[in-house]
């Protein structure tokens, strides 16, 4: 008697890094392999700034992403080295890479990602993101045969983050590159954060779509209040700014701002907690955080655990 029946896989684990230079798309990308967003997103470069474990499972295999901050030059502020060194420590600990690139284009940046790479001893699939902005078409070849040029590949895959394209084909090609072994997360488990770290990080990508060139970086929000109340979620904010001025900025005639930030930012939250959410906002001037190792620390920004 012939069995038809699809032959049952052995169950595979393992961890991916999604990592490339600022603002190619690595966490709108990370949200599409989750199916759904845990990763703030916006068109600023450098918007993620930790380590985000997001964790997709299907019937035989669990994909464990690891979505890491754009590598990058500037290594001015502590702050910025302690990004550029949560990349170095994640590409270390994984089974997979996903070097993400942009369309046609190669910067200094992704040069950078690419050194940063030439010695790591494991699979990496080169994912050329946002091809649907492309108009010329007959240009994506001439550019994959150049970046084949460059190193080893072991696949080379044109996606759109934005669009969605060639999820499955992506899933089945990095599966083959994972171990076999049990799952290490619950099945319905979708990362390793806490909702603390996901309200904190709604409130801040508010703040950077808002505000968009007139805030710099140095502005990051800390929760000091959340307490769920069983049909209401009070989650109390504290945006820290370096200067008066980003303070003004953030607030707005008559806390304008502030109000549209904290509008936009509890809508995100109730989708995502699947409840009503009181969120209040408070902003304060913190001269230095981004330069201060204390202070990161306090924040979060340095509590990297090896994979």
């Amino acid at each position: 008697m012939n069995d038809n029946r699809k032959e049952k896989r052995n169950s595979r684990c393992g961890f991916i890094a999604l990592v490339g230079r600022p603002n190619v798309g690595k966490s709108t990308l990370l949200n599409h392999f989750l199916r759904q967003k845990i990763s703030i997103t916006s068109r600023k470069p450098q918007t993620t700034r930790h380590r985000i474990l997001g964790v997709h499972s299907t019937s035989d295999t669990q994909f464990i992403y690891v979505d890491t901050p754009g590598l990058h030059h500037e290594r001015k502020k502590t702050l910025n080295r302690l990004m550029n060194e949560t990349v170095e420590r994640v590409i270390s600990d994984v089974d997979v890479v996903f070097f993400i690139v942009e369309r046609t284009a190669w910067t200094d940046e992704d040069e950078l990602v690419l050194n940063a790479l030439l010695n790591v001893n494991k699979p990496i699939l080169l994912l050329i993101n946002k091809v649907d902005q492309l108009q010329d078409k007959k240009r994506l070849l001439p550019h994959i045969e150049a970046l084949s040029a460059k190193r080893h590949f072991v696949e080379i895959i044109p996606v759109s983050a934005l669009k969605g394209h060639n999820l499955e084909v992506i899933d089945e090609a990095v599966r083959q590159y994972l171990p076999e072994g049990q799952f290490l997360f619950p099945v319905d488990q979708v990362t390793d954060r806490s909702v603390r770290f996901l309200a904190a990080e709604m409130v801040r990508e508010k703040i950077i779509r808002q505000l968009g060139d007139e805030l710099p970086y140095e502005a990051t929000v800390e929760i000091e209040k959340f307490q769920d109340q069983g049909r209401t979620l009070h989650v109390d904010a504290l945006i820290l700014v370096e200067k008066a001025g980003q303070k003004q900025i953030l607030i707005g005639k008559e806390g304008s701002r502030l109000k549209l930030v904290g509008s936009a930012a509890r809508e995100d939250m109730e989708k995502a907690f699947e409840k009503k959410v009181m969120l209040k906002l408070w902003v304060k001037v913190r001269s230095g955080w981004a330069d201060n190792e204390r202070a990161l620390k306090s924040l979060g920004y340095t509590d990297y655990q090896s994979i």
